[in-house]
C-alpha cells in the first residue's frame, strides 16, 4: 500500500465522501427528475394556473354580459351602439379620437 501515488491515497481513504458527492450531483442536477427540472416545473405550473384564473375571468365576465343579453333587450341596442357603431335612422354619430397628431415640421403659410 506504501506504493500507491496520493491521488489513489485520497480516493481510497475518500470513496465514501466522492460516491456520495457524484451522486449528489447528479440527483440534483444531470438526471431528468432533478431538483432544478423541478423548480422549473414548479414555475410552470404556477405559470399556467396563473392564465386559469384568467380565463376563468373572461369566462365570468362573458357569462353576465350574455345573461344581460338575454334578459335586457336594451343591453343589445347598447352594444350594438358602443361597438358596432349602429345608429338609429334619426341619429348621428361622431366618434371622438384621442390619438395626438404628428407635429409637422414644415409651417404652411399662405402667401
Amino acid at each position: 500500500m506504501s506504493n500507491l501515488n496520493p491521488i489513489g491515497r485520497f480516493l481510497i481513504h475518500n470513496r465514501y465522501w466522492i460516491v456520495v458527492i457524484v451522486g449528489v450531483l447528479i440527483v440534483g442536477v444531470l438526471d431528468e427528475n432533478s431538483f432544478m427540472k423541478r423548480v422549473e416545473l414548479e414555475m410552470q405550473i404556477n405559470s399556467l394556473n396563473a392564465q386559469i384564473d384568467d380565463f376563468n375571468s373572461q369566462y365570468e365576465y362573458a357569462e353576465t354580459r350574455l345573461r344581460q343579453l338575454r334578459m335586457n333587450p336594451k343591453a343589445i341596442t347598447k352594444i350594438a351602439r358602443e361597438n358596432y357603431f349602429m345608429k338609429a335612422d334619426d341619429e348621428d354619430i361622431f366618434v371622438l379620437s384621442d390619438d395626438k397628431r404628428p407635429i409637422s415640421g414644415n409651417n404652411e403659410k399662405t402667401e
